[in-house]
């Protein structure tokens, strides 16, 4: 995007590379160094954005205490300053995110994960309907890597449904892929209910929906969420994602329930209905979401994909409902953090490694 009419920072948070403290042949290693060298690894990765780092008015980078010399070495894959802004231990994901809001001063401020690899046009794509003064949100695409697996879990962690706010709005977003105009997130930002896992941006969806602002979706501007690093994490991701359809159900029903069955919001099992119309939609969302098209046998295995999904967050929502949420994890919903290092996503190209290598990461001996 050429010569922006808003000024741009971008928010990073690192909550989501804190679960795994492993290298990659199981010995233990130190976690922030982990964390440091995936930073790098983004960082390199968006310095090939059309919209340049350098043009950024902050660049904002939430942790739990990396050190001076990471800090230095990830300004430097950065080729730019970074904001860096430290966080309390067990600080969650939401709470980093409103954190580093706290800490930009633009017109326009995006929320990127630590975890997503963005298309280069990603950061243009967002920033540029903030030319009309009149959007005041927009939502990105977010999709999983593009193999059955990936487009069935896509098809389930990343619906976008229309908004009645007008046409080309969607009613939620993601909070790894949006921007909002600075008045708009002072005045409804993520409300920090500890039930969630990954809900909070659900509610803040709807909160924006009741106060009448549109969030413009712009689907071009898309990023690929990683899968964690390992099928025990993923097992326990999909059961944490059940978990939050029973602290999500209340919300839901009363944004949408008629009002003689308001007082049904809070009624036990209302999560059956929520997972039960996730499926349903997710079923008919299979080719309809920018994914690889999925056709005869592969579009009946990318269903039964769906199905198998959908039955691990069932689970969840049982353990959830009859109070053994501990057995999904010791931590509150909102610090539970899985591990996103490994690059099972094949999502780092050979450009990117080469160029990568090129930046001084580490300081001379």
């Amino acid at each position: 995007m050429k010569n922006p009419s808003s000024t741009v920072s971008l928010v990073l948070e690192t909550n989501n590379l804190h679960g795994d403290a492993n290298s990659p042949d199981g010995r233990p290693r130190d976690r922030d160094d982990r964390i440091t060298e995936s930073l790098i690894e983004l960082l390199v990765h968006l310095r090939a954005q059309t919209f340049s780092l350098a043009s950024l008015a902050e660049l904002v980078v939430t942790h739990e205490g990396l050190t001076a010399e990471d800090q230095a070495r990830l300004a430097r894959a950065a080729g730019r300053s970074i904001h860096f802004v430290t966080l309390a231990k067990g600080t969650g994901y939401y709470a980093a995110k409103n954190r580093g809001f706290e800490a930009t001063t633009a017109d326009v401020v995006v929320f990127g994960d630590a975890d997503c690899w963005p298309e280069n046009d990603w950061l243009a794509l967002l920033a540029e309907p903030f030319d009309d003064q009149e959007v005041q949100a927009v939502a990105g695409r977010t999709t999983y890597r593009g193999d059955l697996l990936g487009t069935a879990a896509t098809t389930i962690d990343f619906m976008y449904f229309p908004s009645p706010l007008g046409e080309g709005a969607t009613r939620n977003f993601y909070a790894n892929n949006v921007a909002f105009r600075r008045p708009t997130f002072e005045r409804a930002r993520y409300v920090l209910d500890g039930a969630f896992y990954r809900g909070n941006c659900q509610v803040l969806g709807l909160e924006l929906q009741k106060l009448g602002v549109p969030i413009h979706f712009q689907p071009a501007a898309r990023t690929t969420h990683r899968f964690p690093d390992d099928a025990k994490d993923f097992v326990r991701l999909r059961l944490l994602r059940g978990a939050d359809a029973v602290a999500l159900a209340p919300h839901l029903g009363r944004a949408y329930l008629p009002k003689p069955l308001a007082k049904l919001a809070d009624a036990p099992g209302l999560e059956a209905i929520v997972l039960g119309s996730r499926l349903f939609f997710s079923l008919g969302s299979i080719n309809r979401q920018d994914m690889p098209e999925a056709t005869g046998a592969r579009k009946l295995a990318c269903a039964a994909l769906v199905a198998g999904i959908s039955a691990l967050d069932v689970a969840g929502a049982c353990l959830k409902r009859v109070g053994l949420a501990r057995l999904i994890s010791r931590e509150d919903a909102a610090h539970v953090a899985l591990g996103y290092h490994e690059n099972v996503d094949a999502l780092s190209t050979a450009e990117t490694r080469a160029r990568r290598e090129g930046v001084a990461l580490r300081p001379a001996a």
